[in-house]
């Protein structure tokens, strides 16, 4: 009945327009009160929860990636695939795939990765001959990768709520091998998509220009070699090396590409102030909201209810892959890492799955969810950044899904995919 109360007041307060952060943070009131909790341990479990040194990696993740998005890294990094792969048929859609593996692995945001990118190659795509579905649905399903790749936001958010006991640096080294996976069975499913349907071959560009494009993306490929091989060599930390890359992003955006005016930073500075502040709001609320559940055993009842199903991993897995995709497509991934994460690791755990494993296949899950209706927040984003009816884009997005589910089912069960990379560091 605790439970009951609980989850609950939850959804009732979700299905009445409750922002998903407040419907949490209520319920917790309402199931301290139903169990004579009292309400000053619910407020030191707000408190304890966003006050943690590693929650410092997310604004600064934010911020280095909203200053690279503005300030015309989106545009050379185009070019920059454009050079390497633009000559083949169908060679735009992967300059979008490719163009969307780099601009991740700076950002660290599907919805960045799909407006900055979006915006630069879905109008260029249809000058060249191609639907604007088909490019607003590479474009979107491109983006997934960026909840892979590092610096990813999520697996900050993941080891969070696995208590700390799961390393970020592990979990950004995890989703190297499925990001690229992803990335490559996406463009394989483009290149297909163009020869049969005879979607127009780029132009070869030139030593001279392709020389100039590739070194003028290097300011900004330098980002992700400052974030990973300072967190892999030991030089810094998670934290340091996301407010190292604010600075890189900084400089590399106002005195080497100068696309940026002066004048705009106190509003992009604004806007991440914004995003952040949600997101530490949501984590709070999910420290009380996890407490509680805590409190009612609810991670020992599901884990009880899923091995009295099967003791066989590979089925529990199943099972938990179809319930990552239903709940992805009706709630945000942060909240569902933070409210499903303490309830599902105990029971993967007793089968004998890696966390950091499980991280991934979380990761991949819920990332198909961001570009799935009636809740896809990415699949809104290129909607609108194209200007097309969500029916439309979903429709041509179909085999894209193809691929990602292809994708799920290797990360799934192919453990080495995930844990190869953390395991050959030492993470």
């Amino acid at each position: 009945m605790d439970a009951f109360v609980l989850l609950g007041s939850f959804f009732a307060l979700m299905m009445v327009g409750m922002p998903i952060a407040y419907a949490m943070g209520l319920a917790a009131l309402v199931g301290a009160l139903w169990i004579d909790l009292p309400l000053d341990a619910v407020m030191i479990q707000l408190a304890a929860g966003v006050n943690k040194f590693s929650l410092l990696a997310i604004p600064f993740f934010v911020l280095a990636g909203a200053i690279m998005a503005e300030g015309g890294m989106a545009r050379r990094l185009v070019a920059f695939a454009g050079v390497l792969v633009g000559f083949i048929r169908g060679g735009l859609s992967l300059v979008n795939i490719m163009a969307s593996t780099f601009f991740g692995a700076i950002s660290g945001s599907s919805v960045a990765d799909t407006a900055s990118i979006g915006s630069v190659l879905i109008p260029e795509m249809e000058k060249k001959g191609y639907p604007r579905a088909f490019a607003t649905a590479v474009t979107i399903s491109g983006s997934v990768q960026a909840i892979l790749i590092p610096p990813s936001h999520n697996a900050v958010l993941y080891s969070l709520a696995a208590g700390g006991t799961v390393s970020i640096a592990a979990l950004f080294m995890a989703g190297v091998l499925p990001g690229l996976l992803m990335g490559l069975t996406l463009a394989l499913m483009c290149l297909f998509i163009a020869h049969r349907r005879g979607y127009p071959k780029g132009e070869v560009i030139p030593l001279r220009q392709a020389l100039k494009i590739c070194v003028d993306a290097l300011w900004g490929l330098m980002t992700m070699v400052i974030i990973l091989g300072g967190i892999l060599s030991g030089v810094f930390t998670a934290n340091e090396s996301a407010s190292i890359a604010v600075l890189w992003a900084f400089f590399v955006t106002m005195f080497i590409y100068r696309d940026y005016r002066w004048s705009e930073l106190p509003k992009l500075v604004h806007r991440t102030v914004k995003t952040v502040t949600i997101v530490m709001i949501l984590i709070g609320f999910a420290a009380c909201f996890g407490y509680l559940m805590t409190l009612m055993q609810i991670p020992l009842k599901v884990t009880t209810f899923f091995t009295s199903i099967s003791d066989n991993k590979y089925v529990i897995l199943a099972l938990l892959n179809v319930m990552l995709l239903v709940l992805g497509c009706l709630m945000d991934m942060a909240p569902l890492i933070l409210i499903l994460t303490p309830i599902l690791l105990p029971v993967v755990k007793l089968l004998g799955v890696d966390p950091v494993h499980f991280g991934m296949i979380m990761m991949v899950n819920l990332g198909i969810g961001l570009i799935t209706p009636p809740v896809g927040t990415v699949l809104f984003v290129g909607s609108a950044v194209a200007r097309l009816k969500i029916g439309v884009v979903s429709r041509a997005m179909m085999p894209f899904f193809i691929a990602l589910f292809i994708v799920l089912l290797m990360v799934t069960y192919l453990p080495w995919l995930s844990l190869w990379l953390p395991n050959l560091m030492g993470l």
